[in-house]
């Protein structure tokens, strides 16, 4: 008989949690990460939890950039955080809005938080263990998609995001 070994995750908000919040960053040389961002991700990686980024990304819907900039943000994050020997697993991100411009976007969906539909799709994906699992966000939002998705949510509020995640992964 085989059991299956289901995984941890550390689910990152992007915005104001791993970078200084621009608004509708989409663009990696506006990109300024959050003191112990990098490290943080790199600490959840050496503890042996999926670090993977669930982000709304509204910019999309409202018709400041395409979904290609999304990707490349992350793509970008990955080369500086592999600079460290870190990495993010993979990218959830929401592109739709109700109030969007692009009509192809412009809807309620189940996937913009406070709904969990990235973190359910990353636990289908993944194979992830929620009761072992972590969201770590600066917002009401983020802290209500934890709570609704049954992961422990981390409220970043300021100060080295590596001291905040230390303080909860892997005790």
């Amino acid at each position: 008989m085989t059991t299956t070994n289901k995984n941890k995750a550390v689910f990152f908000d992007r915005d104001g949690t791993l970078n200084v919040d621009v608004a509708y960053l989409h663009r990696p040389e506006d990109f300024i990460w959050i003191e112990g961002a990098k490290e943080a991700i790199k600490y959840v990686n050496d503890k042996g939890y999926l670090a993977i980024l669930v982000t709304n990304q509204s910019g999309v819907a409202r018709g400041y950039y395409p979904e290609e900039d999304v990707k490349a943000v992350y793509d970008w994050m990955n080369n500086e955080l592999a600079k460290i020997g870190a990495h993010l697993d993979a990218l959830f991100y929401c592109p739709h809005h109700p109030n969007g411009k692009i009509p192809a976007y412009t809807k309620i969906c189940n996937c913009r938080k406070p709904n969990t539909g990235m973190v359910d799709m990353a636990c289908e994906a993944f194979k992830i263990d929620r009761s072992k699992s972590f969201f770590v966000g600066d917002s009401d939002k983020d802290m209500e998609c934890a709570t609704r998705a049954k992961v422990r949510g981390i409220r970043y509020e300021k100060g080295n995001l590596l001291t905040c995640v230390k303080e909860f992964v892997a005790k």
